[in-house]
């Protein structure tokens, strides 16, 4: 089959790799019919998270049940699903209590509680790298998927697949940032990054009753974006103050709730860089730039 495969930094192709096959009888093969890049990947791409063999790309997908395994019961050949991007056992503590991204099971060679550079990890997450379980991911023809009776969703034929692939990880995302923050109805939202995930993160936080929703980003386009399809105030941190804006807004109140949907690659002051390579930090490759 055809795939886009990680190679070694900067470096991906769009090669012919083995099919994948069962190789537990929970799994299922999955013929993917819509795939998306997501910013995550850029940081496999860019380096930042290491990965030192070829490994298939991709962590957002879906596509129709094409094989699977004996003990697979929610799932027959045909159906069509939506993977999530965190691999999920189903059973330990952790996805028993809501929090399968913190699975037990699925990343067993490098899970761990401390989070550290290269070892002590959260659950395997498709197509990212081999200190998240090594699965091959979605950006490709076929895919194994492992656990099928877990995280997979099956998507009525009513809804296409443009509008549910999100449904894999971006917007799942940006709710979760708003659902964490248990909004009561009638808060002023402040959300700072209006990438992907920003943009996620405004709809849901109207969606939860937001009577104000304020984007901040320093990108003028994006703010351009997220007013024209998300309604929102847009603050630019290079034009105002963005803190005296926000009370400004709120009667010297402020934002009820701040969400950071900025993530792995913050802009950064000259001080912020030398501040970021001093302490190791791992978080964004352009430290050093």
């Amino acid at each position: 089959m055809k795939a886009a495969v990680f190679h070694k930094p900067g470096d991906i192709s769009y090669t012919t790799v083995a099919d994948p096959r069962i190789e537990l009888a929970t799994d299922i093969i999955l013929k993917v019919t819509s795939t998306a890049i997501c910013g995550s990947d850029l940081h496999i791409l860019n380096g930042a998270v290491p990965q030192s063999s070829d490994m298939v790309m991709g962590h957002e997908f879906m596509g129709i049940v094409e094989e699977v395994g004996a003990e697979v019961k929610n799932l027959k050949k045909g159906d069509r699903v939506i993977v999530p991007f965190p691999i999920a056992c189903g059973s330990c503590f952790f996805c028993n209590h809501g929090a399968s991204p913190s699975c037990e099971n699925s990343n067993y060679k490098h899970y761990g509680p401390n989070g550290d550079l290269m070892d002590q990890k959260g659950a395997a997450l498709f197509g990212y790298t081999d200190l998240y379980g090594g699965y091959s991911g979605g950006q490709a023809e076929y895919v194994r998927v492992p656990y099928a009776d877990v995280s997979p969703r099956i998507i009525p034929d009513n809804i296409t697949d443009e509008q549910a692939l999100f449904l894999t990880d971006i917007f799942p995302t940006g709710w979760s940032g708003v659902d964490w923050a248990q909004l009561k109805g009638g808060e002023v939202v402040a959300i700072f990054g209006s990438g992907p995930v920003g943009l996620m993160a405004q709809k849901a936080a109207w969606l939860h009753g937001a009577s104000r929703v304020i984007a901040i980003d320093p990108l003028d386009y994006r703010l351009e974006k997220a007013k024209a399809i998300n309604k929102v105030d847009t603050l630019n941190p290079h034009k105002v103050d963005v803190v005296e804006a926000i009370r400004e807004m709120t009667q010297g109140r402020g934002a009820d709730v701040c969400i950071d949907a900025v993530g792995f690659e913050p802009e950064r002051s000259f001080m912020d860089k030398v501040k970021a390579t001093i302490n190791f930090e791992k978080g964004s490759m352009k430290v050093l730039e």
